[in-house]
């Protein structure tokens, strides 16, 4: 049962997840642009929107691309910059418990100002519950990891679950789930809700994420010429 839980679990669900990711996103890009927003709240009420905000953003954005480079990263490269793995560890703690609290105070303070407002309440769909309620379960299985990274100090639990990620990566999938046989449940389950994140995505306002990403183009964009008459 084990076996066959880790097959689809660590082998086969990365796929299934980056692939409605991807494909979702576009379809959806493609057949519902009407729907390609983020909803903005703030004209409904604006109170502590400015807070939550960007608590939340800068934290799950930054907890983002730290997870993608930590577990990216190989440890020939760290290792190449003189950075053992037991301080990439440590590194890992205290980084991910300062940006997953910040993270954490926004997102509470972004439910709690659409549960407890009954305009804000009554226009929240299904997908905006989902997706606030879901990056929560996925966060809190984060911070409760951190209590058991503090007993694996020596970074070897760290490196397994970059060989996970860098075996799915280069289609190794085999290997990916050999490298999750020792990994405790609460990292498991903090990896299947966050593979479960990137299922809902394309079905959420989560979606207006591409947006953002897209804005740096007009980083590079020709400037507008403006003439009197």
């Amino acid at each position: 049962m084990k076996a066959a839980f880790d097959l689809f679990f660590f082998g086969v669900y990365p796929y299934v997840a980056l692939a409605i990711f991807f494909l979702g996103s576009l379809v959806r890009f493609e057949r519902e642009q009407y729907t390609w927003k983020s909803d903005s709240s703030q004209l409904l009420r604006h109170g502590s929107l400015n807070w939550g905000s960007n608590l939340f953003h800068i934290g799950i954005i930054s907890l983002f691309f730290t997870h993608l480079v930590g577990l990216l990263t190989p440890p020939a490269v760290y290792h190449a910059l003189g950075i053992s793995t037991a301080f990439k560890q440590l590194l890992a703690i205290v980084v991910g418990a300062i940006l997953g609290l910040i993270c954490l105070a926004g997102l509470v303070l972004l439910i709690h100002r659409r549960w407890t407002d009954a305009r804000l309440a009554h226009n929240s769909t299904v997908g905006d519950w989902v997706s606030l309620l879901w990056i929560l379960l996925v966060l809190l299985a984060g911070l409760a990891s951190l209590f058991t990274s503090v007993h694996h100090t020596d970074g070897a639990l760290m490196v397994l679950l970059g060989d996970w990620a860098q075996a799915i990566v280069t289609l190794r999938p085999a290997t990916a789930v050999a490298a999750m046989q020792t990994v405790p449940g609460i990292y498991r389950l903090h990896m299947v809700l966050g593979m479960t994140l990137f299922v809902i995505f394309p079905f959420t306002r989560l979606v207006h994420v591409w947006s953002g990403f897209a804005s740096v183009s007009y980083l590079t964009r020709a400037w507008q010429l403006v003439r009197p008459r």
